[in-house]
């Protein structure tokens, strides 16, 4: 389906919408975050806080996202020039495609390694390795300066060439094949690791509600985390929403996609985490997690071959749908503001995203010593697009609905011509103005560590 005054295209059917806008969300720091800071932080007790966050800030400023693309029909950058013509807030959506374009570089690099570690379980590698050996393996691996370039270039190649067919050939249709694929494997991957001996100790880590554990510092991390694994800030669902038929619920559509992205970051833990205390390891995040720790584990699991294999692919699926949607920022910006054609904006996107991702890949070993403030050029911008692009986006688009874009607007956009309950729109526009905004300024100065010194003023420790 298309929209017939301006030939845009539009998301065929609500579950291609659901499949593509989730896929966005859904994407590396579920399977290798939320679940350790899950169990270290008190488990339920974590878990209780971080639901009242998504609610309190991450659906608010969603709706707000996909409010901002549908009235729109513009991409990040051209939606608030066209719906603020000539006033500053028109550069808010900069911010989206600049930490877009940043993010995806980096994001590619580590995507190759999930397809790697495809070959290395299909070839059985680490048979026979020891913790240390597979340790050595991943560091080899990441510091060669070929090998991954390789499969960065093949993953932005397939990232590429979905988007490239355009909204509903490609993104829409790939994303309803991909994300159910998702699904089915982390459920059998979870029968696998709650049946192993032992796996209660696991459940217990990410389960049991620990107040005690649930510090400032948790507290945090679930406001962050709340706020970073909804892929907003970013454009992709100002950029998404623009595609979304007007008679599409937008309050039901940004609910489903919440619920889906944290339903499958529970069910990454319930994956990983019983298996990794089955087999007596220390639980830990992030790539030593996935690239090191997962590796022995399947190692000494029954079936661990096979299981190991669907892991991978799990996680390469998972940066999939999220690069598709990172790109596809940059590629409608390249379309509409720059006036290029969708091949060729994709192409032209594609590959200076490359370029830019082999500088990120060669950071870890030909130019490790080339640092800018103490950090390689990965890390600087992880750093950059993390702690400066993305909150100071978010934030913004936050303050647009409240302040610029108004209530009676929003009434005429969610509700399309219908009634919007009164309680509703006043909890909205009450978390869009005030919540939202401060709750992401608090995650701003963590990210800068400035709300450390000022803790640090406060409690007399100088």
């Amino acid at each position: 389906m298309t929209d017939q005054k301006k030939g845009r295209a539009q998301f065929s059917s609500k579950f291609g919408l659901i499949a593509a806008a989730a896929g966005s969300a859904i994407g590396l720091g579920n399977i290798w975050k939320f679940p350790y800071i899950t169990g270290v932080y008190g488990g339920a007790a974590f878990l209780f806080v971080y639901l009242g966050f998504i609610l309190a800030i991450g659906l608010p400023v969603m709706l707000s996202e996909l409010i901002i693309g549908r009235k729109s029909r513009r991409n990040a950058f051209g939606a608030f020039k066209k719906l603020t013509p000539g006033t500053p807030w028109m550069f808010i959506g900069s911010f989206g495609v600049a930490a877009a374009f940043l993010i995806l570089s980096f994001y590619g690099v580590v995507a190759g390694w999930s397809i790697k570690y495809i070959i290395f379980s299909v070839t059985n590698h680490f048979q026979y390795c020891s913790p240390e050996q597979i340790s050595k393996v991943f560091g080899s691996f990441i510091a060669d300066p070929l090998d991954p370039l390789l499969y960065q270039v093949i993953f932005m190649l397939m990232t590429g060439a979905i988007v490239i067919i355009g909204v509903q050939k490609g993104i829409e249709r790939y994303s309803k094949v991909l994300m159910p694929i998702l699904l089915i494997i982390i459920i059998i991957l979870d029968i696998r690791a709650v049946t192993l001996k032992g796996a209660g100790e696991g459940l217990r880590f990410l389960f049991h509600p620990d107040f005690s554990k649930l510090s400032f510092e948790g507290v945090l991390s679930a406001l962050g985390h709340a706020f970073f694994s909804l892929s907003l800030g970013m454009g992709t669902l100002i950029t998404y929403g623009s595609y979304v038929n007007k008679n599409d619920n937008l309050i039901n559509t940004a609910i489903q996609v919440t619920t889906a992205d944290t339903i499958i970051a529970i069910l990454a833990g319930i994956a990983i985490f019983p298996a990794v205390f089955a087999f007596h390891i220390e639980p830990g995040h992030g790539v030593g997690l996935i690239f090191i720790t997962l590796p022995n584990v399947f190692m000494q699991m029954p079936g661990g071959y096979l299981f190991s294999i669907m892991f991978f692919i799990l996680l390469t699926i998972a940066a999939l749908t999220s690069a598709i949607s990172i790109l596809e920022v940059v590629v409608a910006y390249f379309t509409e503001e720059l006036k290029i054609k969708r091949q060729i904006s994709t192409v032209l996107a594609t590959a200076l995203i490359t370029l830019l991702g082999i500088i990120c890949s060669l950071s870890m070993g030909l130019f490790s010593e080339f640092e800018v403030f103490g950090l390689n050029f990965f890390d600087l911008l992880d750093f950059i697009s993390a702690n400066l692009l993305l909150p100071i986006g978010g934030m913004f688009i936050a303050l647009f609905i409240g302040w610029a874009f108004g209530k009676y607007k929003v009434i005429r956009e969610v509700a399309h011509g219908g009634k919007l309950k009164g309680w509703f729109l006043q909890i909205f526009m009450l978390l869009v103005k005030f919540v939202a905004p401060i709750a992401i300024f608090i995650v701003f100065l963590q990210g800068l560590n400035i709300l450390d010194i000022i803790v640090a003023l406060f409690s007399g420790n100088h």
